[in-house]
């Protein structure tokens, strides 16, 4: 294929090539060509043009298929219009000649018509430059088109379209000769032919003026002729002509041009009457027709009605938004007139009337719904309002009338039904569309809207009636606040009208649809409202039989009610479900005896009456069954089962009652069994087990004499076929825009459509796409349906006997019919016998015997030949089910060779698609069934199949079942790829574009074989690339088929490729066709489109952005609706979004935008923000506007001017009035774009970074520089009408101030940049807290309230105020508890909201305490930075205050609520303990719901409480502690003491005790089963909560006194360490683990000093033993405090430091053998935090107990100073050895070391412990290893110092240590030598001359060596200098250290030192600073040293002239430093260093 790849045609290659090749060989180069002629020069061009052209026309000849020759024809455009044009006029010329020649032979066919598709082309591109030419090709082509069959008329219509495009006004003169022609191809046999006239007369319309003026009528009658008998593509190309035309009609301005045509302008109303006409007498005129209406035979057929309601939609689109405001009076008026009155005929059968009122819904829906803003749909919501009320006063007239015979028959009733109907329907879907933005529209008292819809509820109408009660679901869905009033009025309504028919029944089907809106609306509605329903329901039902006239619509308004009911849930229904049960017990005769008693007794109505009963109580428990699954128990179902006996008895007797009593009952009846049905496929099949035969007996009687005369096969098949076989057989059954009204030509002529009206149950039931009107088909259908899907699970459990008969008799039954009667049996047979296979195929049972397969084979082999291709569809489905469920090999391969030679020797159409399709389904169901010799022969016969060119559709499902076989056989087709392949091309290449459902097929065999080669199209192999570029070239060829399905599977492919071989698709050509088809008008296509994009996005969204906006500016325009060259893919995708309704694509556009944000958010950051911000600032006026505009609707056209104008300056605005759901989602995507850059660079949250790098760059973009935009986003959404809206907006406030509270204001220092918006922030929450807003939305803003205050943004008083205000307002709205809140909603709403403040509050003060310890703590360490200056500036204790005037009632609610939560979270066993009537804030039977928000609350209140409880201290009635400030007092009596109000009073003691118990048991229990979904917010809160309690002495001391709780508590605080990776909740963990430790220690001092106090008299070793351990030493693990600790640090430190587990290592774990290392931050923390607890340990025990541990201790201690002894410059410590040893230093001083029972065994253990020290710091293996020296002589220097001195001084170690200090002392490091000499220093000083003197005589002389080489080697640096400096200091020490007659040596020693160290007045002046500095030095401990040791001082100057000397020259160089430095002898000390020094050895 490369060697296509250039300007002429390789002819060389291609000569070589076979048949197929060359075509693709062909195209390929076509393909090239196209791209390349555009790419090159002129004049390269014209140089090669003479050759081009040959080749090119010599192709003409050689059969081009219809790919080909578009492409060729397409290359001679451009070539002409690139090079010299002379020879044009003969390539025109041949053309002709082709199209003249005589030759008919199908051979010559493909020549001529590519012939007719190059003068199109041609003219396209050339137009008016190709002279007059046209009108001879124009004549020669419609001379030709006479004779032409469809392929040809499709081709010739097209190119004249093309003939037209190009030459423009210039055609005129051909205009009405192509007119003539298109007029009689728009109504041809051929479907394609009528959609390309359709597209050629579009083109002529827009020059062609006659069209929509003179000839406006003829054109309409025509386009309803082209209607009739139609396909979707006809009715798509043909509306779009008739819309467009009518349109153009009424806004043309007619030209000047013609003056003497005196055109007249049409009106709009005369344009409508024209649609109207075609819409209710169709195409048969205005004169013919008359006869036939007379006689009342004529009706309109459905195509041409669906047909004329596309076109009012594509009319009404064309004159587009403004139009529509400016005339909808008109139009609504007109279009609700179609189904009024003035036209009886459309609506005089039930059939017509359903079809019409949905074309009726259809117009208004996409036209209002799909066109209009959100204000301007409020406008016309009140005209549709103004309608309704015009009709409601039409019926009150008639009604008013005192004839009751002329009331009930009126015709007028009976017609301005539907136009109701159709007017409450639309007004339901616009407001349910609108949702709290309609606020405004039901508040307007002058519309009236609820009483409009209210007012017909009572209707003489049924579906009036039940179109009011959907308006009103429709509403309380959109505006959940009026749920419960609406509910209120209906009750009411209900209650007060009993005795009229209409009423009960209208207010009953009012209450049902409104309890079914209720699990719409997340905040429900009262609880009590059940109790109410029910008392009405059974007060309904015990009235009927009261009054005769009434008892059928009572009965059904008490079961309605009931079963709507039900939807509410188990919550509800449970405190019902025994009346609900004993009615039904009632409802149905105890025995059969009574039943026959009944059947003699009773009369026609009253067994319609009895009839409708006891079909609404099955559906009462239908909807039990399918709403309350919970309530299911076994005892439930004991007390359902007993009625059903005798409603199984009932079934059978219906025939006969109908036989007796006529017709009345034929409906009833069918309804009960209907219901009887659905009820039994919800049970279980064992609870009717008795009945199985019966009912199977039952079902065969319906499915085999059916009152049906029309199979209505698009209701029972679709189900029981696979998704995709469906696609073959009708693109109906597919989804498209017009799916509403294209349905009823799906079902045939005698099916109706579903309506309401058919099954008024339907109203409580969730819709199909949520917000349509539910569509319930007639009983007759839904019977049959519900019967088939019975018998499937009744067969596959009765006897195999029973089965065998009743499948017998099936076969028979279909053997007996004949005709039209047979193929209705024969559909519900094989409907019922797939059901069967479905459901034992699905619960893997078994068939049973050979009759029975045999019998089944029988009958789906019949239905397999069938004519009517969905029964094909079902039957080899079931075919494929047969074998999955007999599942046998042999028999699975005896089907396959049935189809098989069925395949090879049928030729009938019905027979090979069936059996083809069989076998692709058996394929499916069993995979790769087959061997590859069979494979083979099946891949054989279906190419052979799909190559019969005489049969379409056997093309169709042959390919069909080939992609299913491609699909299942995986690997096992990889032989076969190579020839399918080629065969999909040559079939692509080569069958006409009229059929397109081959090409579809073919489409999804290439789907397939992409799916099969899967990543292996990567690869670069000759074989796969040859594969490769087909695939690539098929999709090439598809994405130019005229079909959308085709290009659909186009684009799927090339998904598919991209997801297995990204390089080698062509991005940029891709993403232009997927930019291109953005907008279509066909659902599949968007759908493809978006599924792709969504693909393309998540790998690469920057590369499809840029290639978007490249193509928008290389001029190719996408979407009328959004300019993407101004917004971009992802603008252009919010603008979709905005359009959609269908809720796939919607989700598709989300997820696409979500990845583009995901990925390009960050870089592009202001055009995300500008894009977010014009969505939802696009109708921020709407937000003012709403109030106003409602008083100017009267005044007509001035309001539609200003709607034109506004309409105007929408156009500047890239999104004009976004809807809700739109702005909710840019609101969602600002907190994506935000979290998105927090994972960016740093500089978007630091203003100063980012400013300087915009100064650098200015491209550069951060998100702190748009907080402006940000903060007003938030505030825009918050702000609006739209609840969901407000909820988004504040949590988008919400996320702003977190991240941006603590960037810091650079102008203005102490203050940060969030502090300028407060009054925004303000301005936004105010209104939350307004009294009708709904809790969440309070909740919501409490939340954000918290954040603002906690965040510290603000820190003026008085600026907090205002948002502290709103809290406390909400606090005193709470104070009242649940009875005070609304009752709008249900009662856990109020719980929300109650919880929402509580723990908004918590924050509050949780936050506030903190600031003020951290503020003492400032204060504390006097360091008077600039930071504690401004915290002092806005005192943090003012927070504090503000809380403190409501902490008194805010304590009570706190723990209130927590004890609420901890009676929730109880097992279940423990519910008979619950208190009856609820909690605090909750009620009992809303509990469930409940928890919930108890969940989301609980950690944030508990903490407060924890610390409100210790800031109190546990102490009632201190003064000190706050208590006194309470704005009411806290009442001990308030809590813990369940609902009895007689309790006795508690004592504080009590009160504190229960508390802190609740606390602790709340911790506990959350602590101890933490579930995966627990917070890391929980557990810190619960955490913190418990660090706050043990923060004071008396919980601590409860703590202490009760082993058993430490012990739990330390266990729950191990599990959750080893749960929780996170270093914080560890951290936390372990905190609350040393506070346990601190109060076992507290406890135990207080035992031994009360016994000391006691037994002071007693002899010591009486005492008692306290602390762990006791006398034996033994720790019982479970029963230990002490080991529980050292479980869980021991589980701390391994984590962190492995090493430490010589299991782990495989080493005795004393020797260091891996290298020491440094531990993360948080890890050091952690060790260090276990190491103090460790420390603290033997404090606990007795001096037995701590002999025991003490060794773990120890070798954990010394473990982790070994493992982290890292050598660090400077010669510091690391974090972890520092605290290794400062724990060592606290074990070595414990006062257990010196107790008399435990002294020696500690003194051995500690010498051991030496021991290990020093040997972990030998050499290992002779090698050394990196540890730091300085940790070691530290180490050995605290067990010196701190230990008792017998342990360090036995020689053998004393000899070691000093031997480390030696070689420490030879290291060249000066830092080592720094710490070693300040150690030494330390040891010398020890006052015990038997510890120190051995160090003193081993090392003072090597000290003294050094500091005698200063003449040697000068100090060069600071550090050398401090060397001699700490060497000096030791000397001082030995001298003060040493007895009195060594003094004098030591002096006599030390002095030459110090006057060596002295520089003369020459060198001085010269000296280094640090020379300087030491000979200062040296002065000053000389001026020191002299006068004390004055005689010393003397001698050693008498008898050292040299000395002497250069003392008194050192003194006179120095002359004047020695007055400075004498009066403050310490100024020349370094300060800095010694501090320094001071601090790190802060351990010893």
């Amino acid at each position: 294929m490369e060697l296509a790849h250039s300007l002429l045609l390789n002819e060389e290659a291609y000569s070589q090539l076979g048949e197929v090749q060359k075509a693709e060989f062909i195209f390929e180069w076509l393909r090239y060509l196209e791209k390349l002629l555009i790419a090159t020069s002129r004049n390269d061009v014209r140089e090669k043009q003479k050759t081009l052209v040959e080749q090119l026309l010599s192709l003409l000849n050689s059969s081009p298929g219809p790919p080909t020759r578009k492409l060729l024809a397409s290359n001679l455009a451009i070539l002409y219009s690139i090079g010299n044009t002379f020879s044009v006029y003969e390539t025109i010329d041949k053309c002709n000649d082709l199209i003249r020649s005589k030759d008919d032979s199908p051979s010559y066919l493909p020549t001529k018509l590519a012939a007719v598709v190059c003068l199109g082309s041609l003219y396209k591109k050339l137009g008016r430059m190709l002279g007059n030419t046209f009108t001879d090709t124009v004549g020669n082509i419609l001379k030709a088109m006479k004779s032409a069959e469809s392929q040809g008329r499709y081709e010739i219509m097209l190119s004249l379209q093309n003939i037209l495009n190009g030459l423009g006004a210039a055609a005129t003169p051909c205009h009405r000769d192509i007119y003539k022609a298109a007029r009689s191809c728009l109504t041809d046999r051929s479907m394609a032919v009528r959609c390309a006239a359709a597209k050629c007369l579009l083109e002529l319309q827009n020059e062609a003026i006659f069209m929509w003026s003179t000839d406006l009528e003829s054109v309409a009658t025509l386009c309803f002729k082209s209607f009739e008998g139609s396909n979707y593509d006809v009715r798509i190309s043909v509306s779009k002509l008739l819309g467009t035309v009518l349109a153009k009609a009424i806004i043309s301005k007619h030209p000047g041009a013609a003056p003497r045509q005196s055109i007249r302008k049409v009106s709009v109303e005369e344009v409508l009457e024209l649609l109207g006409t075609g819409f209710l007498r169709g195409s048969s005129g205005f004169l013919r027709a008359s006869g036939d209406m007379l006689k009342g035979t004529s009706s309109v057929s459905r195509d041409v009605r669906v047909g004329v309601t596309q076109a009012y939609v594509v009319f009404v689109s064309t004159l587009g938004r403004a139009w529509l405001e400016k005339n909808f009076a008109v139009v609504l008026s007109h279009i609700l007139s179609l189904v009024s009155q003035s036209h009886p005929k459309v609506t005089q059968t039930q059939v017509d009337a359903v079809c019409c009122r949905r074309c009726v819904s259809f117009i208004l829906r996409a036209t209002v719904g799909g066109l209009l803003g959100e204000k301007a749909q409020m406008a016309a919501a009140k005209s549709i309002c103004q309608a309704i009320w015009k009709q409601k006063k039409v019926v009150d007239a008639v009604l008013s009338d005192g004839n009751l015979e002329t009331r009930l028959g009126s015709t007028d009733v009976a017609a301005t039904q539907h136009m109701v109907v159709c007017a409450l329907q639309e007004l339901g879907y616009l407001i349910h569309n609108l949702g709290t933005t309609a606020a405004p529209l039901l508040q307007d008292s002058s519309t009236g809207l609820l009483d409009s819809v209210i007012s017909v509820v009572v209707h003489p109408s049924l579906s009036v009636r039940l179109a009011a009660a959907w308006c009103l679901r429709c509403i309380a869905v959109a505006l959940p606040s009026y749920l419960t009033p609406l509910l209120d009025r209906c009750l009411d309504r209900l209650t007060g009208l009993k005795s009229s028919p209409e009423a009960v029944t209208g207010f009953s089907f009012a209450v049902a649809a409104l309890l079914g809106a209720v699990k719409h609306c997340p905040l429900g509605i009262p609880h009590g409202k059940g109790k109410i329903i029910m008392t009405l329901a059974e007060d309904l039902l015990c009235s009927a039989a009261q009054n005769s006239r009434l008892s059928a619509q009572r009965t059904q308004a008490g079961w309605l009610l009931i079963a709507a009911l039900m939807t509410l849930g188990p919550a509800v229904v449970n405190h019902h479900l025994g009346r609900v049960l004993q009615l039904w017990k009632c409802v149905f005769p105890a025995s059969s005896k009574d039943l026959d008693t009944e059947k003699s007794r009773g009369d026609s109505f009253t067994w319609q009456v009895t009839l409708e009963g006891r079909a609404g109580a099955l559906c009462a428990i239908k909807s039990f069954v399918s709403h309350c699954g919970d309530l299911l128990t076994e005892e439930a179902i004991q007390r359902l089962l007993p009625p059903l006996p005798c409603a199984v008895d009932l079934l059978t007797q219906l025939s006969s009652l109908v036989k007796t009593y006529g017709n009345p009952l034929k409906t009833p009846s069918v309804v009960y069994r209907q219901r009887l049905y659905e009820l039994l496929i919800l049970l279980p099949p064992e609870t009717y087990e008795g009945y199985l035969c019966v009912i199977l007996r039952e079902l065969a009687a319906d499915l085999m004499a059916p009152d049906l005369q029309v199979a209505a096969s698009t209701v029972l098949l679709p189900p029981l076929c696979h998704q995709d076989d469906l696609l073959i057989i009708s693109p109906l059954l597919q989804e498209t825009d017009h799916k509403f009204i294209e349905e009823q030509l799906l079902l045939g002529s005698g099916v109706v459509c579903g309506s309401l009206e058919y099954d008024p149950y339907c109203i409580y039931e969730k819709g199909i796409e949520g917000h349509s009107v539910p569509q319930p088909l007639p009983p007759t259908v839904s019977v049959i349906s519900s019967a088939a899907k019975l018998f499937g699970v009744v067969c596959a459990h009765v006897g195999e006997a029973q089965r065998v008969l009743i499948l017998e008799q099936l076969t028979n039954s279909i053997k007996q019919t004949k005709g039209a009667r047979q193929q209705v049996v024969q559909l519900h047979v094989v409907s019922s016998i797939s059901n069967f296979l479905k459901y034992v195929a699905g619960y893997k049972g078994s068939l049973g015997p050979e009759e029975i397969r045999r019998l089944t084979l029988t009958l789906v082999m019949g239905a397999l030949e069938s004519h009517n291709p969905l029964l094909r569809c079902t039957a080899a489905e079931a075919w494929a089910r047969l074998a999955q469920v007999v599942d046998d090999g042999a028999f699975t391969a005896g089907l396959a060779q049935v189809s098989f030679d069925k395949l090879k020797s049928a030729r009938d159409v019905v027979t090979r698609t069936g059996h083809s399709l069989a076998l692709g389904s058996l394929h499916r169901y069993l995979g790769g069934v087959t061997s590859s010799q069979h494979l083979n022969s099946y891949i054989g016969i279906l190419y052979t199949l799909s190559q019969d060119s005489t049969s379409p559709d056997v093309q169709t499902w042959a390919l069909h079942s080939l992609s299913l076989i491609i699909d299942s056989a995986g690997p096992l087709f990889y032989v076969h790829v190579e020839p399918t392949l080629s065969l999909i091309i040559m079939l692509l290449l080569n069958v006409p574009p009229t059929h397109a459902e081959v090409h579809q097929s073919l489409g999804h065999c290439l789907n397939a074989l992409i799916t099969t080669l899967g990543p292996e199209l990567q690869g670069n192999t000759a074989s796969v690339s040859t594969l490769r570029t087909s695939c690539l070239l098929g999709c090439a060829v598809m994405q130019d088929h005229p079909d959308c399905f085709v290009q659909a599977q186009a684009i799927s492919c090339l998904q598919q490729l991209h997801l297995f071989a990204p390089r080698h698709v062509n991005l940029s050509s891709l993403v232009s066709c997927l930019c291109v088809n953005l907008c279509s008008p066909y659902l599949l296509l968007r759908r493809a489109v978006l599924a792709c994009l969504r693909q393309l996005a998540q790998r690469e969204a920057a590369e499809v952005s840029e290639h978007a906006v490249l193509l928008a500016k290389g001029g190719r325009e996408m979407t009328p609706d959004a300019n993407i060259r101004e917004v971009g893919l992802e603008g252009m995708l919010f603008a979709l979004l905005d359009k959609e309704t269908d809720p796939r694509l919607c989700h598709d556009i989300r997820e696409t935008l979500n990845h583009m944000l995901t990925s390009l958010a960050v870089e592009k950051l202001s055009l995300w923000l500008k894009l977010c911000k014009d969505v939802l600032g696009a109708s921020a006026d709407f937000t003012a506007v709403t109030c106003v505009d409602t008083m100017q609707e009267e005044e007509g056209d001035v309001d539609s001017a200003s709607a034109l104008a506004t309409q105007s300056d929408e156009k500047c605005h890239p999104f004009a009035n976004p809807r809700w759901a739109t702005r909710v989602f840019a609101a969602q995507c600002v907190c994506r774009i935000i979290h998105q850059c927090r994972n960016g660079h740093r500089a978007h949250f630091d203003i100063v970074l980012a400013q300087e790098m915009k100064k650098k760059d200015s491209r550069s973009d951060f998100l702190v520089l748009h907080l402006g935009d940000l903060i007003r986003m938030a505030f825009m959404a918050a702000t609006d009408h739209s609840d969901q809206l407000r909820l988004s907006g504040l949590e988008t406030l919400l996320v702003v101030i977190r991240r941006f509270a603590t960037i810091p204001e650079p102008e203005f220092p102490g203050h940060v940049i969030l502090e300028q918006y407060q009054a925004n922030v303000g301005a936004a929450l105010r209104p939350a807290f307004a009294s009708e807003t709904p809790p969440d939305i309070t909740a919501k803003a409490c939340q954000v309230c918290s954040a603002w205050i906690a965040s510290g943004v603000v820190s003026d008083l008085n600026d907090l105020r205002r948002v502290h205000q709103l809290l406390v307002s909400s606090l005193t709205k709470i104070q009242a508890g649940k009875e005070a809140l609304s009752h709008l909603y249900n009662e856990s709403a109020s719980t929300m909201e109650i919880l929402a403040v509580l723990k908004a509050w918590a924050e509050v003060y949780i936050i506030a305490v903190q600031r003020h310890k951290n503020h003492r703590q400032t204060l504390k360490t006097a360091t008077c930075s600039e930071e504690s200056v401004r915290n002092g500036s806005h005192s943090p204790d003012g927070l504090l205050d503000l809380v403190y005037t409501d902490i008194g009632t805010l304590s009570i609610l706190w723990f209130a609520a927590l004890q609420d939560f901890a009676l929730l979270t109880l097992p279940s066993e423990f519910a008979s303990q619950l208190p009856v009537e609820g909690g605090a804030f909750y009620t009992a039977e809303t509990s469930e719901n409940a928890k919930l928000h108890y969940c989301n609350c609980w950690a944030l209140i508990l903490h407060a409480a924890a610390l409100w409880l210790t800031s109190t201290g546990f102490a009632v009635g201190d003064p000190d502690e706050g208590a006194s400030n309470l704005s009411r007092p806290v009442t001990p009596t308030s809590m813990c003491q369940g609902s009895s109000s007689g309790a006795t009073v508690k004592s504080p003691e009590e009160v504190y005790t229960d508390r802190f118990h609740l606390l602790l048991g709340i911790s506990v229990e959350f602590l101890c089963s933490l579930r995966s979904e627990a917070t890391m917010e929980s557990i810190t809160a619960c955490l913190h909560a418990l660090q706050a309690l043990l923060d004071v002495p008396w919980p601590r001391s409860k703590i202490g006194s009760d082993q058993d709780l430490g012990i739990e508590l330390l266990n729950v605080l191990h599990r959750v360490i080893v749960t929780r990776e996170s270093p914080s909740i560890q951290l936390a963990s372990l905190e609350v683990v040393r506070q346990i430790i601190c109060a076992a220690q507290e406890h135990v001092k207080e035992k031994r000093r009360s016994a000391e106090v006691d037994d002071g008299a007693a002899e010591k070793e009486t005492l008692p033993e306290f602390g762990e351990g006791k006398d034996t030493g033994g720790l019982v693990p479970g029963k230990s405090l002490v080991f529980a600790t050292l479980e869980l640090c021991v589980c701390i430190l391994v984590r962190q430091l492995p090493e430490l587990n010589p299991k782990l290592t495989g080493s005795p774990g004393t020797k260091a053998t891996s290298k020491p290392q440094i531990l993360s931050e948080e890890g050091s923390r952690l060790v260090s935090t276990a190491l103090i607890i460790l420390s603290e340990l033997p404090a606990v025990c007795s001096p037995e107990g701590s002999i025991s541990i003490l060794p773990t201790v120890l070798y954990l201690t010394i473990g982790v100073l070994r493992e982290t002894a890292v050598k660090l410059p400077g010669g510091h410590l690391s974090c972890t050895a520092g605290a290794s040893l400062q724990a060592l230093k606290g074990i070595l001083s414990s006062p257990m070391a010196r107790a008399e029972k435990s002294h020696a065994a500690w003194t051995g253990l500690l010498r051991s412990a030496l021991t290990t020290v020093l040997d972990s710091w030998d050499p290992v293996d002779g090698t050394h290893q990196d540890r730091d020296e300085v940790s070691l002589l530290t180490a050995i220097t605290v067990f010196i110092l701190s230990a008792s001195p017998e342990v360090a001084t036995i020689p053998c170690l004393e000899k070691r240590c000093i031997e480390k200090f030696k070689a420490t002392l030879e290291i060249k490091d000066p830092m080592v030598q720094i710490k070693t000499y300040q150690l030494l220093h330390s040891i010398f000083q020890y006052p015990d001359p038997a510890v120190s003197y051995p160090y003193i005589y081993s090392l003072a002389s090597s000290i003294v060596e050094k500091l005698q080489e200063i003449d040697r080697k000068q100090p060069e640096d600071s550090t050398e200098l401090q060397i001699f400096q700490e060497g000096i200091k030791i000397l001082k020490a030995l001298v003060m250290v040493a007895e009195e007659q060594h003094r004098s040596q030591l002096v006599a020693c030390l002095l030459p030192i110090l006057i060596s160290f002295l520089l003369d007045e020459n060198a001085l002046g010269s000296a280094s600073s640090i020379m300087r500095n030491l000979h200062d030095f040296a002065l000053q401990n000389l001026m020191q040293i002299g006068p004390q040791y004055a005689s010393v001082f003397k001698n050693v100057m008498a008898s050292s002239p040299a000395l002497k000397a250069r003392l008194e020259a050192a003194l006179r160089g120095n002359q004047e430093s020695i007055k400075v430095s004498f009066p403050s002898p310490k100024s020349t000390k370094n300060p800095g260093k010694n501090s320094s020094i001071q601090l790190k050895t802060h351990f010893l």
